[in-house]
């Protein structure tokens, strides 16, 4: 039998090359693959067995003669590519199919069954850089850490070099940088690696004519206005960039793509091409969350995504919230929001809205009414600030009085969010801050509310995930009094969103012994842990524990009382987030006793 040796060669278009045929046999009986490696360590043996594409045939079940074969020839190359990736390149690799060498079975003699497969891979020594060299470079030009001499010869470190001299000419305005020459040769006498990387930065240019394509009811001049590419100055990726997020982030599009000229228009400019592909106009959405003791709640909304072709989103969002609960009535609401991106800058979208609903509560009854404008300022998809306007009234019925609340609101927010899925979070932070001054009219206190909402998330482990995830919520209203605060301002504790396990709202101020009544507080903090298990691909089970505290006047004062709860639940995954199903029960506190039972989809944070 010959022996197969791959040696790595190199030249200007890359560092390997494989080829792989494919043929069409008849299914045969297979045995369980034999894999030796001989060799470097237990986590190289492991980057191989995931690279093997007859391992991975095996697993799926793909034993068929022709998958297997097919498997077998492209086997070499994976395999090689694994082996240069970790530093390995003299390689010896036998992939044997019924005795008989992989590579050397020809297409049109290929067997009609196959019984057995090995594989046997000789890593052969380590490599390392005799030289590492990648120039020109800009300033400031990081290399990433490992490519220097002496240290091990890994191919994806050449391919990253490479990439940061490219890139960080092109962040200096050099779009058409790029590989004028490369020396890169394996030394199989002394076992080194020997880089060197030329780079062309090209001339430095400037943003010219944005093209678009693809439009159909969007008017092309809003599409120039909120990409906001800078036309006439110095090119730089991360601008064009943000120009594509911006447009993606209307919701109008349902793919854009910006593209470089290949040729610069003379004297120094670089046309760009956003081709875009408009999503349907209209949106609809309903959705159903219930627990045990508040009941069944009903949301939905009919969306707009572009009502006067400049990229307008018209939403109309309506709930009715505590069906069926065991201490309230239903509550329902209704409201209309005109969100217009590009206004002012490209990163400030408009919001006008209103919203008009009726609120049937264990402690008072209110019908509310909100008309105001809001300012987003998106800085990054990470980051955004907001301010508006918004004038409030609500007309409260409790068993102490009717009262009326009428008060102008200065909302001032931030949003700080770095989750990788925001309905199943695995890592990650969450913020959310806001500090809301009002003027009161009539009998309506003036003063300040301010809230705030962190969440962060860190997983552990890969093929049974487990993740920690933890949440804090802290909130107050100063310069008011209790009872002339309007009443949606002030805080309660108990329910899904804050303590699971005690019932809705059950913590606030009791005010029983004077007027007969409870109402909320005006200091509330709440704090909540969940231990996250993945148990199979689509199932999961959580852990959790949660607690909250209101108090009337200040935090943990003589007045104040708090609550916990604690439980388990099991996640199934939809695709597009988790089913959930908590169930829990109070283990702090007197507000409330027996079991909580809660449905819905996504996460609780």
């Amino acid at each position: 039998m010959s022996e197969y040796r791959y040696r790595p060669i190199f030249g200007a278009a890359g560092l390997f090359a494989l080829a792989c045929v494919f043929s069409a046999l008849p299914v045969g009986a297979f045995e369980p693959v034999e894999f030796k490696v001989s060799g470097g360590s237990k986590s190289l043996e492991s980057d191989l067995r995931s690279a093997s594409l007859v391992l991975a045939a095996e697993r799926d079940g793909k034993v068929a003669a022709e998958d297997i074969v097919s498997a077998a020839r492209a086997e070499y190359g994976r395999l090689i590519n694994a082996l240069y990736a970790s530093g390995y390149y003299a390689p010896v690799i036998h992939v044997l199919v019924d005795g008989r060498e992989a590579a050397s079975i020809a297409p049109l003699e290929s067997p009609a069954q196959v019984g057995r497969v090995t594989v046997t891979v000789e890593t052969g020594p380590a490599f390392e850089f005799s030289r590492a060299r990648v120039a020109p470079l800009p300033r400031d030009t990081e290399m990433p850490e490992g490519f220097a001499t002496g240290e091990r010869a890994r191919s994806g470190l050449v391919k990253d070099a490479v990439q940061a001299g490219v890139d960080g000419w092109r962040s200096y305005g050099h779009a058409k940088a790029q590989v004028s020459a490369q020396d890169v040769v394996a030394d199989h006498k002394t076992n080194t690696l020997s880089a060197q990387v030329a780079l062309d930065p090209g001339p430095r240019l400037r943003f010219g004519k944005l093209v678009v394509e693809g439009e159909q009811r969007m008017r092309e001049r809003r599409i120039h206005k909120i990409a906001g590419l800078p036309e006439g100055e110095v090119y730089d990726p991360e601008e064009l960039k943000r120009s594509a997020d911006r447009l993606r982030r209307t919701g109008v599009f349902r793919s854009v793509s910006l593209v470089e000229d290949d040729t610069i228009t003379r004297p120094d400019l670089l046309g760009i091409t956003a081709t875009v592909v408009e999503e349907k106009l209209r949106r609809y959405s309903i959705g159903a969350e219930v627990a045990s003791f508040e009941g069944l709640d009903l949301t939905g909304y009919w969306l707009h995504r572009n009502l006067l072709g400049g990229g307008e989103r018209f939403k109309v969002d309506g709930e009715i919230r505590n069906i069926g609960a065991q201490n309230s009535g239903i509550d329902y609401a209704i409201g209309l929001t005109l969100d217009r991106p590009a206004t002012l800058t490209p990163d400030t979208t408009l919001s006008l809205h209103t919203d008009l609903g009726h609120l049937d509560e264990e402690d008072y009854r209110a019908d509310v009414f909100a008309l105001g404008f809001t300012f987003s300022q998106y800085f990054s998809e990470q980051l955004t600030v907001r301010a508006g306007l918004e004038y409030n009234y609500a007309k409260v019925d409790d068993e102490i009085d009717i009262y009326t609340y009428k008060h102008l609101a200065l909302p001032l927010g931030v949003t700080w969010d770095t989750r990788d899925e925001k309905l199943d979070a695995t890592k990650g932070y969450y913020v959310d801050a806001e500090f809301r001054p009002f003027l009161g009219f009539g009998t309506t206190d003036s003063g300040a509310r301010v809230k705030a909402d962190g969440r962060a998330y860190v997983t552990f482990g890969e093929a049974r995930p487990v993740t920690l995830a933890a949440r804090a919520q802290i909130g107050a209203v100063f310069g008011s009094d209790l009872i002339a605060t309007p009443r949606d301002y002030l805080f309660y504790s108990g329910g899904g969103g804050t303590v699971r396990g005690q019932p809705y709202q059950s913590l606030g101020v009791d005010l029983r012994k004077i007027y007969g009544d409870k109402i909320g507080g005006t200091a509330f903090a709440a704090v909540s842990g969940e231990v996250r298990a993945r148990v199979t691909e689509k199932i999961g089970v959580v852990g959790f524990v949660d607690a909250g505290y209101v108090s009337p006047l200040d935090f943990f004062d003589e007045f104040g009382d708090w609550h916990a709860g604690a439980g388990l639940g099991i996640r199934y995954d939809t695709g597009f987030g988790p089913i959930r199903l908590d169930v829990a029960a109070p283990v702090g506190g007197d507000t409330g006793e027996g079991v909580q039972i809660y449905v819905g989809i996504g996460q609780a944070f």
